[in-house]
């Protein structure tokens, strides 16, 4: 049996603003886009994709999935991902290397530092 991963959803009060938010953020295209659904991919015809999907109620919890990035620069990509909006946010992690923060809609990501060798 063979599987391919296609895509992440996350769920959306509305997936055209979110989905924009993270195209902007990450420098992906749009690949669909309709008033319930609004997906992004790296590349037109490559894949995973992040799929945002319309769901009546705001998140209430901490998400129990979440996106960890590798920038080359944690220092500036946090930064650049503040002033794109993206919050810090403390979901009790402590003092570690990397930096949580949350979309527009409250979804947490982290922003990882420097590998470790």
């Amino acid at each position: 049996m063979t599987l391919e991963w296609e895509q992440v959803i996350v769920h959306s009060v509305d997936p055209v603003a979110l989905g924009q938010w993270w195209a902007e953020a990450l420098g992906w295209v749009v690949v669909h886009d309709s008033d319930e659904e609004f997906e992004i991919r790296p590349e037109p015809d490559r894949l995973p994709g992040l799929d945002f999907v319309r769901i009546a109620e705001s998140k209430k919890v901490k998400s129990r999935l979440h996106l960890d990035f590798r920038p080359d620069d944690q220092a500036a990509e946090v930064a650049r991902l503040e002033a794109h909006g993206a919050k810090r946010v403390d979901i009790g992690q402590g003092d570690q290397s990397w930096v949580v923060m949350a979309d527009p809609e409250g979804n947490e990501f982290c922003v990882l530092g420097q590998r470790r060798q």
